[in-house]
């Protein structure tokens, strides 16, 4: 356990500048969009009478900003989900493409090569998890910049679990419902681990690797959405949603398990130093 809580904080600090500069990122545009999308209308409220009228009636809220604002929110974001998306790849691959081929070293050390595996794979969820923490530590920061840019009788009060309803990238990035967070990520893990697969079936096997690694993933995605074309292939039944989405996650978590023992594998036997 030691040696792998080293190699996680080894991942981590290789990353680590990176994962600082997405979140500065994230924190000055995400920041610039509030501020900028409340001022912006309250010079409109100022210029305009029938607006005027009509926030009178019905205040601005912060939930409202941050649905105005959605387009400058939502680009941190992506740019955020793109950069970790490659570094899936970029994690395994700058080891063995850097300077050092550190892969070598990496898969020498005295411990088990699961080890390795697992650790980069947490290191991903980490990533992951900071980014979304970071997201909501932020949201009561550019509630407070809301405050400032609106005056009191103007606006109106909003919790935050309505600011990310307010917009459609929060509520993918922080769903309210516990079990559509599972699910979400549920799916965004085994997926980390079908690419980290697919990886290590390209390193074993070099050019064939990468038929190997394109029918792997061909495979799994086939494998899991097969549910949603059974009523298709039997018109004779029908499957509720909740029983096809059951059969869904029964399969994910076959494809998660049989991703992470073929990994094992594959890193312990296949991968030569």
């Amino acid at each position: 356990m030691n040696r792998y809580l080293k190699l996680v904080h080894l991942e981590v600090q290789r990353f680590r500048y990176v994962l600082f500069g997405l979140m500065a990122l994230t924190l000055i545009i995400q920041s610039i969009a509030i501020v900028w999308t409340s001022r912006n209308e309250m010079s409109r409220i100022r210029e305009h009478e029938a607006i005027r009228a009509y926030y009178a009636e019905h205040p601005y809220s912060f939930a409202f900003a941050v649905s105005n604002a959605y387009f400058w929110l939502a680009v941190p974001i992506l740019i955020s989900v793109v950069v970790l998306a490659l570094y899936v790849f970029g994690i395994w691959y700058r080891d063995w493409f850097g300077r050092d081929t550190f892969a070598y070293r990496l898969l020498t050390l005295p411990t088990a090569r699961r080890n390795v595996y697992l650790a980069k794979a947490t290191a991903i969820l980490l990533f992951v998890f900071s980014m979304v923490a970071f997201q909501l530590l932020a949201m009561p920061f550019y509630q407070w910049l809301f405050r400032l840019a609106v005056p009191a009788d103007l606006r109106e009060p909003a919790s935050l679990a309505e600011a990310v309803r307010g917009s459609p990238v929060f509520e993918l990035l922080i769903p309210t419902d516990f079990t559509q967070f599972l699910i979400y990520y549920g799916f965004g893990i085994i997926a980390v681990f079908i690419v980290f697969t697919a990886i290590l079936l390209e390193r074993s096997y070099r050019w064939r690797g990468i038929f190997y690694a394109i029918v792997y993933i061909a495979a799994c995605l086939a494998a899991f959405f097969l549910p949603l074309l059974l009523p298709v292939m039997d018109g004779n039944h029908y499957l509720y949603r909740t029983e096809i989405l059951a059969i869904m996650i029964g399969i994910a978590i076959l494809i998660l398990a049989a991703s992470i023992a073929l990994g094992f594998r594959l890193i312990a036997r296949k991968i030569t130093v």
